[in-house]
């Protein structure tokens, strides 16, 4: 049995769950969030305790077991406190501004890069080159996050790119005279 599977997930008093046989439906202040549970997967509910179990202990059910709880743990994060992850732009003229429904990135191309943000998404933009972003769907919000920084990836000689809060970049010497 998987030592994170086995583990119960506290309810916090604002989320509602609901779950068939193949769904997990979680509903909270920030929003509702949905998956798709495989038939081998049970959960029930105890008071504010949810508990993920095995319907038949096969070996790719039991490497399912922890996956599915952390996925449904996730989600009852996601919907009553929102994930939050923030970007740095480093680099001379680096910039970004939110118009409308799009970022707007200034990364030292020929023209500005606009990324469409999605619904479940909230980007805020604070001093031009930090990037705030929140979702209840932490999967979503990694994904974006992870369509921005492909536009100027870290590099290892000058330090300049879009960058994770807290990430450091391990400089490398550039060439050295003669």
């Amino acid at each position: 049995m998987s030592r994170i599977g086995k583990l119960p997930i506290t309810l916090p008093d604002n989320v509602d769950v609901n779950y068939t046989e193949s769904e997990v439906t979680v509903k909270g202040k920030f929003g509702t969030l949905q998956t798709k549970i495989p038939n081998s997967i049970a959960v029930t509910q105890d008071d504010k305790l949810l508990k993920v179990s095995l319907k038949s202990d096969s070996r790719s059910n039991r490497s399912l077991h922890g996956l599915y709880r952390t996925l449904i743990n996730n989600m009852v994060i996601g919907v009553s406190e929102q994930f939050q992850l923030t970007l740095i732009l480093k680099g001379v003229g680096y910039r970004a501004a939110v118009q409308g429904k799009k970022v707007v990135l200034n990364l030292g191309y020929s023209h500005p890069v606009t990324i469409d943000i999605p619904e479940q998404i909230a980007v805020e933009v604070a001093q031009n080159t930090t990037i705030n972003i929140k979702s209840c769907d932490k999967e979503l919000l990694g994904l974006f996050a992870a369509n921005i920084r492909t536009w100027r990836r870290p590099e290892p000689y000058k330090g300049k790119g879009i960058l994770y809060q807290g990430e450091e970049i391990i400089r490398k010497a550039g060439k050295s005279a003669k």
